[in-house]
């Protein structure tokens, strides 16, 4: 008698096993509860008695449940890894647990069913974790030593797994309809916790060192699965998979469903960006794991491209055939006309050096298309004369993230605030903007860039969530940089902080002023006045001296004795009082007014309704003792307002409150010695009458038309670089171009408020100075264009609408 015990399954796949044990444990007792819940909610009573008896069943017996698909499960993986002895137990008869489609020869009506239940089983797993089962293929491959990712030699793939879930509800009931609840209950409850489960599958393969099987494809040619034009040379290829993934039905590519076939593709919704960058075929996704972590681009700085790496770009020149005299001696370079463009980028472009291999491992040819445009976007992104060659080549470590990206999630050629986009436009305009990377300044810029992207490409850049943190850092980085630049210069912060607060508190004094001078009978122009001008008397006062000081006082008695300047007066006795004090308490308006600087028109207004208004007062019916003396009280209280104190207010945010701090900022809120300080732009500092020159160097603007590809969806409006709406749309950081004492000087924008009333640009080259200005004066300057944009666009955007003209200059015969 053979003693000898059973040959084990490999450790890694024996704990993979028991983690699919465990999901099908946690869905069985999953579904307990869902039937019922399902049996309380329906209104008929044959489904709910099928659904309580299910219930009742699955729970009874859901020790049989567990051991039957424990063992069913075991002995098909053991069939599966070949030559492997079954373990199942002497309650199932290995024959019934292995049956196959093509061993289905005289069999019953039950058997069949079995397997056609199975199938749905399966189906419903693999639509749900279409992806992980994938990347599962690819490492079953390389654990098992296949040599490729087949699918139907994955142990693990949902046909099996069906058929052991399948086999365990048969142990449960002999009644049909309580076992065709209970498959499609636990089916839901399944698929949902096998694509956690797949995952962490992959998760324990990838940490034990284990590297996915390669490429295994076979090659059809096909017609018109690649585009012409500039992005490469040579007609495309479609790739089919053989056995990489089942045929099964309603199957189709990752990210192609019934919706995509429909409409050429899906796009990504932003709650879509919170998870992965959509599903990309696991042997594409090999091909570029194994490309970004080539030797040179993976490693820190990039790699260095032979040839020139001038600053000319596709529209230079056209290039032949021949590469003579270019010294192009890299043996991965791409031959003919290839070899001479990339000789003139800042970096290999490696999807255009690799381009028929991707368009093997490509799923058809919306694929192709796309791998052709972003090879497109990046000769002209290094080919780019705005963006210094420090900076596109680590934009170029970027090409197989980025090819990543669009594969899986074609909203990234329509979302202008895609983190992905975000995060290559947010480096090349902060590179743009530095005047020189061998100062401190710039080469801490250079080393933060390297390092998040060096982060980028050794980490799991599938992930949407790993360009938002990288971009997030570099924010940080930017602001913390401006920052310490801004109090290098000075204090220019900290005191436009103080203005802004200054300038909170009287905002919200005048709404609670006004609040509490409702109801009282004040004519509306008074009413106004108090509110929103003598309202930031106060507030200065009692920010300067405090609440209960004299001269905040004494401004609270003139806003009083002003309400009951206007009010009638038919007794001798009142005229006279009035007549007395009428001097005083102009003196008092004039000197509360010129404290908040005032300005001239303002006051010419107001005082245009005083003066008839105090002698209409004189004519007027009089008031008597007890209604003045109420008003009186009632207009103490209102003016009694406590003044808040800032740091009791709340953050600002964005809305109607920052709009009204945005109107009141004023440089009359400076005195001039601040304003020196701080180097504030006012009006005659500015000649608003000469004329603009025209900026020769520039691009010209983009439209939604120059963004739009054809078969990819349709962009969002680019960002303004220039006009009004630009004073909106400035970010920290960026450089722009800024008319000062006539001349056209090249500033970066180094601190926002908090409020985004008040901004700091620094500008010279050697000894910097500070510019510092009001959102008002920001807008005016954008409206009659003397501040604009550095950039035309967006480098991603601008790289768009170039390859767009020269598309259509190659497709028009026309020069370009």
């Amino acid at each position: 008698m053979d003693l000898t015990p059973p040959p084990r399954l490999p450790a890694k796949l024996e704990s993979a096993v028991q983690r699919i044990r465990m999901a099908a444990r946690t869905a069985a007792e999953h579904t307990v509860d869902s039937l019922g819940l399902a049996a309380l909610a329906t209104h008929q009573v044959r489904q709910r008695d099928a659904l309580l008896g299910a219930q009742y069943e699955l729970n009874r017996k859901l020790a049989i449940f567990a051991l039957t698909f424990n063992e069913a499960l075991d002995t098909d993986v053991a069939r599966q890894t070949g030559g492997l002895t079954p373990t199942a137990g002497p309650s199932i008869s290995p024959e019934a647990l292995v049956s196959s489609w093509d061993k289905l020869t005289l069999v019953d009506d039950h058997e069949v069913e079995i397997h056609i239940s199975a199938d749905r089983f399966a189906l419903e797993i693999s639509h749900a974790c279409e992806w992980e089962i994938r990347e599962l293929d690819a490492y079953m491959g390389s654990l098992l030593g296949l040599g490729a990712a087949e699918h139907d030699r994955n142990p693990l793939r949902a046909e099996v797994i069906g058929q052991a879930m399948i086999r365990a509800v048969e142990s449960v009931c002999d009644r049909p309809e309580v076992r065709k609840v209970l498959s499609t209950e636990i089916a839901r409850s399944m698929a949902h916790a096998m694509r956690q489960t797949y995952a962490e599958v992959v998760a324990d393969l990838r940490q034990s060192g284990l590297r996915p099987a390669g490429l295994a494809v076979r090659h059809t040619p096909v017609r018109g699965a690649s585009m012409h034009g500039p992005f490469g040379a040579g007609s495309g290829s479609k790739s089919e998979r053989g056995q990489a993934y089942p045929s099964m039905p309603g199957h189709m590519p990752p990210g192609h469903d019934a919706a995509t076939q429909r409409a050429g593709f899906g796009v990504s919704t932003r709650a879509s960006h919170t998870a992965s960058l959509g599903r990309v075929d696991g042997e594409m996704m090999n091909l570029i794991r194994r490309l970004a972590s080539q030797p040179g681009l993976s490693q820190r700085g990039g790699q260095a491209w032979p040839g020139p790496t001038g600053p000319r770009g596709l529209a230079d020149e056209g290039f032949a055939d021949e590469d003579e005299g270019l010294g192009l001696d890299n043996p991965q370079s791409p031959p003919g006309g290839a070899a001479r463009l990339m000789a003139r980028l800042a970096a290999p472009n490696l999807i255009l050096a690799h381009r028929d291999e991707l368009h093997r491992a490509a799923s058809g040819g919306l694929d192709h298309m796309v791998i052709d445009v972003i090879a497109g976007l990046f000769d002209q992104i290094l080919s780019d004369i705005k963006v210094p060659p420090q900076v596109a080549r680590q934009i170029a470590r970027l090409q197989l993230p980025v090819l990543r990206a669009a594969l899986g999630d074609k909203s990234f050629f329509s979302l202008r605030r895609h983190p992905v986009r975000r995060f290559i436009n947010r480096i090349a305009s902060l590179g743009t903007a530095v005047d020189s990377f061998e100062d401190t300044e710039g080469r801490a810029l250079l080393t933060r860039v390297t390092d998040l992207v060096q982060e980028v490409v050794d980490g799991d850049f599938e992930q949407i969530k790993v360009y938002e943190d990288k971009l997030a850092a570099l924010e940080t980085f930017i602001a913390e940089q401006s920052r310490q630049r801004v109090q290098s210069l000075g204090q220019a912060d900290r005191l436009l902080a103080d203005k802004e607060a200054s300038l909170q508190v009287q905002q919200r004094y005048a709404q609670a002023l006004q609040e509490a001078l409702q109801g009282l009978p004040v004519p509306t122009y008074l009413h106004q006045f108090l509110a929103q001008t003598w309202s930031r008397a106060i507030a200065q006062a009692a920010q300067a001296e405090g609440n209960t000081a004299p001269l905040t006082q004494r401004l609270r008695e003139v806003g009083r004795e002003l309400v009951l300047s206007v009010q009638p007066k038919g007794s001798p006795e009142r005229r006279q009082q009035f007549l007395r004090k009428l001097p005083q308490l102009m003196k008092d308006l004039n000197m509360g007014l010129d404290r908040i600087a005032c300005p001239q028109a303002d006051r010419h207004q107001f005082f245009a309704c005083l003066l008839p208004a105090h002698a209409e007062s004189l004519k007027g019916q009089a008031q008597s003792v007890l209604e003045h003396n109420l008003l009186a009280r009632r207009l103490d209280g209102a003016l009694a307002t406590p003044v808040p104190d800032a740091r009791d207010l709340p953050r600002l945010q964005a809305g109607l409150a920052q709009q009204a701090l945005q109107a009141a900022a004023s440089a009359s809120d400076f005195t001039p010695a601040e304003a020196a300080a701080v180097g504030l732009l006012d009006d005659a500092a500015v000649d608003w009458q000469s004329a603009l020159d025209i900026d020769l160097a520039a691009e010209p603007e983009l439209s939604a038309v120059d963004l739009d590809i054809a078969g990819l969806p349709a962009p969002e409006p680019a960002e303004p670089t220039r006009g009004k709406s630009l004073a909106d749309h400035v970010q920290l950081g960026y450089a722009y171009q800024l008319q000062l004492q006539g001349q056209w000087q090249k500033a970066r924008l180094s601190h926002v408020s908090a409020g985004r009333s008040f901004f700091v640009f620094t500008h010279g080259t050697g000894v910097q100075q500070t510019v510092s200005m009001t959102y008002r004066m920001l807008l005016k300057l954008c409206e009659g264009g003397r501040l604009r944009a550095l950039e035309s666009a967006y480098l991603l955007e601008r790289a768009t609408a170039r390859a767009r003209r020269q598309l259509a200059a190659l497709g028009s015969g026309k020069p370009h």
